[in-house]
């Protein structure tokens, strides 16, 4: 035994901001996510059917989920993008 110490986990935090505003029959969401080293953000809206009842509830769900996938989508292309520059690097150096 070497007698090192395992490190204890990685814990980060990230708060997400989600902005929803209703105009009539469109419903826009923009959400932006702090990572600490960068910012994310996003926009996306729902717009009622004439044929839908009149609930804004229901916009604000489907926009503010719109917003949300593309920024887990976003989110995704970053972390895959640092994944292969880091990649790159490695097999630049040699490791």
């Amino acid at each position: 035994m070497s007698g090192a110490v395992a490190p204890g986990p990685h814990v980060t935090e990230w708060a997400v901001r989600l902005r929803v505003t209703e105009d009539g029959d469109l419903t826009r969401a923009h959400a932006a996510l702090d990572t600490g080293t960068g910012l994310i953000e996003t926009d996306a809206e729902a717009r009622r059917s004439p044929l839908d009842p009149s609930d804004p509830a229901i916009g604000d769900e489907l926009a503010a989920g719109r917003a949300l996938m593309d920024l887990g989508h976003r989110l995704l292309r970053a972390g895959s993008v640092a994944a292969e520059a880091a990649d790159t690097a490695r097999s630049r150096d040699g490791q």
